[in-house]
């Protein structure tokens, strides 16, 4: 059904559509028995699936990765959906309107998105009133940045804000540094930088009653020398773990006329193309670290297969986004289904 129902929503801009079909979930919540409609078709049935990771536990290995739900304005409504857990943001100290629109494209040839939202947020204050009014206790993840204008040399602070706001509310937390949509964002995975920041967040954590598991986000575009960085970086920080990966700048090998991706132009893809290079670099992270650092995959899971791939290279948990688009609201239960068998 969904896919008859896809190609009417393929008709209208991305991001219009997302604000529509969300309102609209919302307002189906809100009825009577609304709730109880969202699970009958979407809840996860499969039993067996449960994961305990950094000390949470996850009723399936199944979430949402951060850009969906960027301000946390859904919780309750994606609860029903089946996922395990839901991740937020990416989440700045202040409220930004994000790049320009158009900012989020399609690719149906090749299953895939092109976004250069650029942190579009409505501020970490915003996000963390939403998350206190919540009635289901989904596990929810808060994905933290810098605003735009921040400079890098001023990141870290901007990074603690947002941790500081969220504390309370967030289960766990992911610092983004690897999004191409904000300028020279990316230059914080280097390695001084990044230690810096890392270490610092770690210090805040340990002045807490109790400590948050913190994670970093990485990019599939890393050489295997920036890999052994990073490795090397959330050991020493001792990071709970690695979400891998966010969007790739890469263009290689899609199916998508040339011409027409170049008229969308900068942006971070995402979808099937980042499938292999996504797997190859959470297998890389799990070898070369002797799997001592958990991982959240994210990149091209469409599938159960694709969420068995993942789970086969190292990772523990994953995450969908692109493919809950391409999929449906019943992603989760279908993967769920998947992996039980």
């Amino acid at each position: 059904m969904y896919q008859l129902i896809k190609k009417l929503l393929f008709r209208v801009q991305p991001e219009k559509i997302h604000h529509t079909v969300m309102r609209g979930m919302k307002t189906i919540y809100a009825l009577p028995f609304g709730k109880n409609i969202l699970r009958a078709f979407c809840d996860v049935k499969t039993k067996g699936l449960e994961r305990e990771l950094f000390g949470l536990r996850f009723s399936n290995p199944v979430g949402l990765a951060a850009g969906f739900d960027k301000d946390a304005k859904y919780i309750d409504e994606l609860a029903c959906l089946g996922f395990g857990f839901v991740e937020i943001g990416t989440v700045t100290p202040l409220a930004q309107p994000g790049n320009d629109q158009p900012r989020l494209f399609r690719l149906p040839a090749d299953q895939a998105l092109i976004n250069r939202m650029g942190f579009n947020n409505e501020g970490a204050a915003a996000a963390a009133k939403r998350l206190r009014r919540r009635k289901s206790g989904i596990i929810v993840g808060g994905n933290i940045g810098k605003n735009k204008n921040t400079p890098n040399e001023e990141a870290v602070s901007d990074y603690e804000k947002c941790f500081h706001a969220l504390y309370d509310v967030a289960d766990y937390f992911v610092v983004n540094v690897s999004s191409p949509n904000t300028p020279n964002l990316r230059a914080l995975q280097e390695k001084e930088p990044l230690k810096q920041l890392l270490h610092h967040l770690q210090l805040l954590n340990a002045q807490k009653l109790k400590q948050k598991p913190i994670l970093l986000k990485i990019a599939p575009d890393l050489t295997n020398e920036q890999l052994d960085d990073i490795i090397e970086i959330v050991q020493e920080t001792k990071l709970a773990g690695i979400v891998a990966t966010n969007t790739t700048i890469s263009r290689e090998g899609l199916a998508t006329p040339a011409a027409t991706i170049a008229e969308i132009g900068a942006g971070g893809l995402s979808g099937r193309p980042v499938r292999e290079k996504s797997t190859a670099v959470i297998k890389y992270i799990h070898q070369h670290s002797q799997g001592s650092i958990p991982i959240i995959a994210a990149g091209g899971i469409f599938t159960a297969a694709d969420a068995q791939e993942k789970l086969d290279a190292g990772a523990s948990l994953v995450q969908v986004y692109t493919g809950f688009i391409y999929e449906g609201p019943t992603i989760a239960r279908k993967i769920c289904a998947g992996l039980g068998r």
